[in-house]
């Protein structure tokens, strides 16, 4: 096994053990706090320091990953996530707003630590003439996590009835900090690390590809999380009737499905052999994912079952959008520079960070004050507006090293 392949699997590791309590600690969240009688808004509102620190942490984070080095970042994220387990850990009657909010930014900030480092690392790992290896690794890298994530609900809400939101917190935390250390001998030494220091001006990317896919990535994200976050969870609970169990399952078996088919990507789109994707093709895929809250909104409307509306309508959703999450995720990595590569993934996952802000604090307000009908309508305008930024991206079929050398100037 070849030291790349090696490195490869520590952060893929490292990275899905993180997931796996990232998406049981939202899930944990949401369910217990909806349980205890708080409103979607007031639900939506704990999230909030969790995104908003995604945004500064992506910002800063590209910097400290090429000044400190992507081990170090990772590690650091690790044990962050650690700390906010443990600040949870508490008996149910000392989980003040305060302290609840605070655990979150503290997971926000560790949860894009560990996404950057995750995702620069494998710009690294493998040679830049090899486009569609580099393709199939973030995909399946991307895939995997999401898959994980959505195992993570399903483990959030068996946690909750099993053994309580406090004993949840605990055993995730045992977990992961036998995950830390072992990252701390087995993650390689200054990996990412840029020979040339860079400057903290140069965080904001001057590169025009990267630019415009972040401004897409926002509005595709927000488009997701403006009814996934908070609004679907409550909807299945409160009209659906369903319970935890079967809110946190099926949002389990959503998200795990959608990981599934982002690993698959690269076959979906044909986009394996080392140029970058037509930006027709990808405008294309994120045109009929716009469509498909639409069509939701408007069966929900036309008094159809709703069973039959939102489940199968979210299906579809998720296999659109993870073909359109993976190829951009694809791009950033390809776009990025070698040296400081950070710096690239890191721009681009604040835009990230900041659409599932947007997305959750709407999710929340106007889930409460209008239903799901007007997340999904809202939904579909971000992803329309995703579909047109994608046109602006460089020329169709241009070799992908070409595309980067020439937006690097």
């Amino acid at each position: 096994m070849s030291a790349a392949i090696r490195q490869y699997l520590v952060i893929t590791g490292n990275y899905w053990a993180f997931t796996l309590t990232d998406g049981a600690l939202r899930m944990l969240v949401v369910l217990h706090f909806h349980q205890l009688g708080y409103s979607p808004l007031e639900v939506a509102m704990l999230f909030v320091f969790y995104e908003f620190f995604g945004v500064v942490t992506n910002l800063v984070g590209g910097y400290l990953g090429a000044r400190l080095g992507l081990n170090r970042t990772m590690n650091i994220g690790l044990f962050l996530q650690l700390v906010a387990l443990a600040m949870l850990a508490v008996p149910s009657q000392a989980l003040t707003i305060p302290l609840v909010m605070a655990a979150q930014a503290l997971s926000g900030i560790a949860k894009d630590l560990n996404k950057m480092s995750a995702k620069s690392g494998i710009k690294l790992l493998v040679p830049g003439d090899q486009q569609g290896k580099l393709y199939r690794w973030v995909a399946l890298l991307t895939g995997s996590k999401n898959t994980l994530k959505g195992v993570g609900f399903f483990l959030g809400g068996g946690l909750l009835v099993w053994t309580g939101f406090q004993g949840a917190m605990i055993i995730m935390g045992a977990v992961l900090f036998l995950v830390w250390l072992a990252s701390l001998f087995l993650l390689g030494q200054d990996l990412g690390r840029s020979k040339a220091k860079p400057k903290f001006s140069q965080i904001l990317s001057k590169s025009r590809a990267i630019n415009v896919l972040s401004a897409a990535r926002l509005f595709l994200f927000s488009a997701r999380d403006v009814w996934f976050v908070v609004a679907l969870p409550v909807y299945l609970h409160t009209v659906f009737g369903w319970d935890f169990w079967q809110v946190g399952g099926f949002m389990a078996i959503w998200v795990i499905g959608y990981g599934a088919v982002q690993t698959l990507a690269p076959y979906f789109t044909g986009k394996n052999t080392g140029t970058t994707p037509a930006k027709g093709v990808i405008a294309g895929w994120a045109a009929a994912l716009a469509l498909v809250p639409a069509a939701i909104a408007l069966g929900l409307t036309q008094e159809l079952s709703p069973q039959l509306v939102v489940v199968g309508g979210l299906l579809l959703f998720g296999v659109l959008f993870a073909v359109n999450s993976s190829l951009h995720s694809y791009l950033i990595v390809s776009f990025a520079r070698g040296d400081g590569v950070s710096l690239d993934v890191g721009f681009y996952y604040m835009s990230n960070a900041a659409g599932r802000l947007l997305g959750t604090l709407l999710s929340g307000g106007v889930y409460q004050l209008y239903g799901l009908e007007a997340c999904l309508w809202i939904s579909a305008v971000f992803v329309a507006l995703a579909a047109l930024l994608t046109l602006a991206l460089p020329a169709p079929e241009q070799p992908v090293n070409q595309a980067v050398s020439s937006q690097q100037g």
